[in-house]
């Protein structure tokens, strides 16, 4: 079982920036892809950002790519996503999920609880 906890969200401006963090609760973490999904109030969860186990491979929506970066520290079992230039629209709570490799939701085994950020104009 993976346990995740995401932190780093809060109130921004609108061409600020936050970092998101996500620790998984065991080893196995350095063996599994990671992503990325947020979901607006009212709307569906949606893909971000994945990135696979070694770092090698990332990918981003078209939405984000640009402005977001997604990155993985093994040794600290954490994963991580810089987002630059907030938009308004970037407003959701943001999620992250283990077992996955594409940009479905259904392909992740496990999600964390969701950390909130609010992009303000």
């Amino acid at each position: 079982q993976v346990q995740l906890d995401e932190s780093g969200g809060g109130l921004v401006q609108a061409g600020g920036s936050l970092r998101l963090s996500c620790a998984a609760s065991r080893r196995a973490f350095s063996r599994v892809a990671m992503g990325w999904f947020r979901q607006a109030p009212g709307k569906e969860r949606e893909f971000v950002a994945v990135i696979n186990w070694s770092s090698s491979y990332t990918y981003y929506a078209d939405s984000v790519k640009g402005r977001f970066t997604i990155s993985r520290d093994n040794a600290k079992n954490t994963v991580y996503l810089q987002m630059n230039s907030l938009k308004p629209e970037d407003t959701a709570v943001y999620y992250c999920a283990a077992g996955g490799y594409g940009q479905e939701v259904h392909e992740y085994d496990y999600w964390g609880q969701g950390t909130q950020v609010t992009v303000s104009s």
